[in-house]
C-alpha cells in the first residue's frame, strides 16, 4: 500500500469504482437487482406505515377532536389490525428480497472462485513466479470469504437501510418540513464524521488484506516444508517467521478494528442529539403551530426510523471496507493478463513428428532486469532428441518452459511443425507436447487416477499396455495395492523415482509428438535411471524430445546436446564430440566425473543384470555404457 491518506472524495470514488466492476464481472447478481430493491423498499415501507399509525391512533382513537378525552376501542382495534398486516406484508417482502439477494450472491460467488481458478491457472508462469502462492490461494479464499460475508448480512443492510431512510424523509417532510430540517441538520454532521472515518477504513482494510495474504504465504510453506524443516531443526527459525508475518496481520486488523470501533459511538451521540433537538423544537412551537400530540410522537417514531440505519451504517461500512478491500484483491488478479493468448484464428499442426525452431530467442522475467536467454537460435529435426545441459541459472529449464509456452519469448520466434507457437491453439499443443518435470506433481489419489488424469478417456486395458511398454509393469505388480495404490499428497507416499515413473507413464499414456524431460531423472537412483531410460528410449521412438539433462547419462544417450551458459547457446554437439573438445560440455563433464565420489546408489552388479535384462539386443552395448559412466560418477 502506498503511504499517506487520500482524500475522502478519491476514496469513496475507488470504493465506487470498485463496486462497479465488481458488478461488471458477476452479471448474475446484477440481474435483477431492482427487484429485490424494490421489494427491500416494500418492506421498509411496512416499518413506515407503524408510526403514522400510532399517530392516527392518538389523534383520533385516543384524543378526539376539541381536545375531549375518550377512547374509540373500534378504531385502535382496526389501525392495531391494519399494522399487523403491514408488518407481515413487510417481512413477507423482506424474506424474499434477502431470498433473492442471498440466492444471487451465492452463484455470484461460485461464479467468481471458478473464473478466478481459471484465470489463475492461465497465467503466465512468469506470473506465477512473481506470486506466493499462499497469496493466491488467499484470493480464492478468505479474499472471496469476505464478500460472502458481506452478502450474508451487508448487502441486505444496504438495500434495507437505504430504501427505510429514503422513505422516512419523505415521509417526514410531509409530516413537519420544520422538524424534517432539524433532523436533517442534526444529523448531518454525522456523514461528514462517517466520511472521515471511512477514507482511512479503506486503507487499513486494504492492508490487512494483504497482511492476510502474507500471513498465508508463509503458513502454507512451512505446513508444505515440515520435512525439510524438522530434518533441519530450523522450526524456530521458520516459527518466528510465521510468527512475524501473523503479527503484522494482527496489528493492522487490529488498527482497523479500533478506526471501525469509533462509529459507533459517534452514531449513538447524534441519534441523541437529533431526537432531543426534534423533542425540543416540537415542544417548544406547542398546539399553536398546529402540531397535534399524536403527530409530535409519531415524528419521534419516524426520527428513530432515520437514525437506525444510521446508527447500523457505522457497521455496515466497516463490513464493505473490507469486502472492497478484498475485492479490489480479487480484480487485481483478474487484471492480470492471461498468457500466453490463445490465437484468435489458431493453425492446425501437421500430423506426426514435429520439429522445432528457436529463433533469436531472448526472455527476461517480469521482475528481473537481466535476460534469462538471449538470442539463442537454433533447429532440431523431428525425432530426434536433445539434452540441454548447463550450470545452475543458465536458462535451460527456461528454454523448456518456452517450448512449451507457459511463456512467449521476450523477443524472437519459437515455431512448432513450421507454426509459430503463438498461432497454436492451447488445447491442441497441449495434446502434442507434454513436459515432465523435475518434480511432478502428484494429486492425492491412486496411481491409476493420476496416469489417466492425463486422457480421462482411456481405458484401463490402455493404461497397462503403457506400463508394460515402458517396461513398468514389475514395479506396479510389486505394489500392495497395485495401480489402486494412494500416492499420498504430492505423491509423498512414493519415492523420488517412483513419482518420476508416474510420470513417465502419464506422459506416455497422453502419446505426444514433442516430449520435454526437465531433468526427469536428477533425482533417482541408478538402478531406477536405467527403468527410465528404457522407458525414456521407448517413449522417444519417432517424437522429438528435449531433455534438460543433470545427470552424465542422459545427456550421453542423446543424438545431440546443446550446452547454455549465461543464458547464451555455447555449444551444439553429439557428446563424443563435445566431450574430447576443450569447451563448456568438456568442463561440466569433468566436474561430474570428480564431483562426486562417496555414495553407491545400487551394486554395480544388479544394475548391470537390470540393464543388459531390459535393453533390446542393439541397445545393450550402448546400455552397458551409460552404466559404466553411470557407477563411475557415482564413485562405485
Amino acid at each position: 500500500m502506498t503511504g499517506g491518506f487520500t482524500s475522502s472524495l478519491e476514496t469513496s470514488e475507488t470504493a465506487i469504482t470498485t463496486i462497479r466492476r465488481g458488478l461488471r464481472e458477476v452479471p448474475v447478481l446484477r440481474h435483477g437487482l431492482w427487484l429485490t430493491f424494490l421489494l427491500a423498499a416494500l418492506g421498509s415501507g411496512g416499518r413506515v406505515v407503524v408510526p403514522i399509525l400510532i399517530q392516527q391512533a392518538i389523534d383520533k382513537g385516543i384524543v378526539g377532536v376539541g381536545g375531549e378525552d375518550f377512547v374509540d376501542v373500534a378504531l385502535v382495534a382496526w389501525l392495531a389490525f391494519v399494522g399487523l398486516v403491514m408488518v407481515l406484508i413487510a417481512g413477507i417482502a423482506f424474506r424474499q428480497a434477502a431470498l433473492r439477494l442471498g440466492v444471487r450472491s451465492e452463484q455470484a460467488l461460485y461464479d467468481l472462485r471458478e473464473r478466478l481458478i481459471g484465470h489463475i491457472h492461465g497465467l503466465s508462469l512468469a506470473d506465477h513466479s512473481e506470486e506466493r502462492r499462499g497469496g493466491l490461494v488467499a484470493r480464492v479464499t478468505s479474499d472471496i470469504e469476505t464478500l460472502a460475508q458481506f452478502f450474508q448480512w451487508g448487502g441486505m443492510a444496504w438495500m434495507r437501510n437505504t430504501a427505510l431512510m429514503l422513505i422516512v424523509s419523505i415521509v417526514m417532510l410531509a409530516y413537519d418540513p420544520l422538524l424534517a430540517g432539524v433532523a436533517f441538520a442534526v444529523a448531518c454532521p454525522l456523514a461528514i464524521v462517517l466520511r472521515a472515518v471511512q477514507r482511512r477504513l479503506v486503507l487499513a482494510h486494504g492492508e490487512a488484506r494483504e497482511r492476510n495474504g502474507e500471513m498465508l504465504g508463509a503458513i502454507a510453506e512451512v505446513v508444505s516444508g515440515a520435512r525439510t524443516i524438522r530434518a533441519y531443526e530450523a522450526g524456530d527459525h521458520l516459527g518466528a517467521v510465521v510468527r512475524t508475518a501473523t503479527e503484522r496481520k494482527a496489528t493492522q486488523q487490529i488498527r482497523a478494528a479500533w478506526i471501525g470501533a469509533f462509529l459507533f459511538p459517534s452514531g449513538e451521540v447524534f441519534s441523541v442529539f437529533t431526537v432531543s433537538a426534534v423533542i425540543g423544537v416540537g415542544v417548544w412551537r406547542g398546539p399553536e403551530s398546529g402540531l397535534t400530540a399524536g403527530a409530535l410522537i409519531g415524528f419521534i417514531f419516524l426520527t428513530f426510523r432515520f437514525l437506525e440505519p444510521i446508527a447500523e451504517f457505522t457497521e455496515i461500512i466497516d463490513q464493505t471496507q473490507t469486502a472492497v478491500a478484498g475485492l479490489r484483491r480479487v480484480l487485481t488478479v483478474l487484471d492480470m493478463p492471461v498468457g500466453p493468448p490463445a490465437p484468435e484464428a489458431p493453425i492446425p499442426l501437421p500430423a506426426g513428428s514435429l520439429d522445432i525452431l528457436i529463433r533469436a530467442v531472448s526472455f527476461r522475467y517480469p521482475s528481473s532486469e537481466v535476460d534469462v536467454l538471449r538470442d539463442v537460435t537454433v533447429t532440431i529435426p523431428a525425432g530426434q532428441q536433445v539434452a540441454v545441459v548447463g550450470a545452475t541459472g543458465s536458462g535451460k529449464t527456461t528454454l523448456g518452459r518456452l517450448v512449451a509456452r507457459f511463456a512467449d519469448p521476450t523477443t524472437g520466434t519459437i515455431s512448432v511443425g513450421g507454426v509459430d507457437l503463438g498461432s497454436v491453439a492451447p488445447n491442441e499443443l497441449r495434446q502434442r507436447l507434454v513436459i515432465v518435470s523435475q518434480e511432478p506433481f502428484l494429486f492425492d489419489d491412486s496411481i491409476r487416477a493420476n496416469i489417466g488424469f492425463a486422457r480421462p478417456s482411456s481405458t484401463m486395458v490402455e493404461i497397462k499396455a503403457v506400463i508394460a511398454d515402458l517396461g513398468a509393469t514389475d514395479w506396479i505388480d510389486a505394489l500392495d495395492d497395485g495401480l489402486d495404490t494412494k500416492v499420498g499428497e504430492r505423491g509423498e507416499a512414493l519415492s523420488a523415482g517412483e513419482r518420476q515413473l508416474v510420470a513417465l507413464i502419464r506422459a506416455g499414456l497422453a502419446d505426444p509428438d514433442v516430449l520435454i524431460l526437465d531433468e526427469a531423472t536428477s533425482s533417482v537412483d541408478a538402478l531406477t535411471e536405467v527403468r527410465i531410460a528404457r522407458a525414456l528410449d521407448r517413449l522417444a521412438a519417432g517424437r522429438t524430445t528435449i531433455a534438460i539433462a543433470h545427470r552424465l547419462s542422459t545427456a550421453a544417450r542423446a543424438d545431440r546436446v546443446l550446452v547454455l551458459a549465461d543464458g547464451e547457446l555455447v555449444e551444439d554437439g553429439c557428446h563424443s564430440e563435445l566431450v574430447v573438445s576443450n569447451g563448456a560440455y568438456r568442463l561440466l563433464h569433468d566436474a561430474w566425473i570428480s564431483a562426486t565420489t562417496v555414495s553407491k546408489q545400487s551394486e554395480p552388479s544388479e544394475v548391470r543384470v537390470e540393464a543388459e535384462r531390459t535393453w533390446p539386443l542393439d541397445r545393450r552395448d550402448f546400455a552397458r555404457e551409460i552404466v559404466e559412466a553411470e557407477v563411475l560418477l557415482n564413485g562405485e
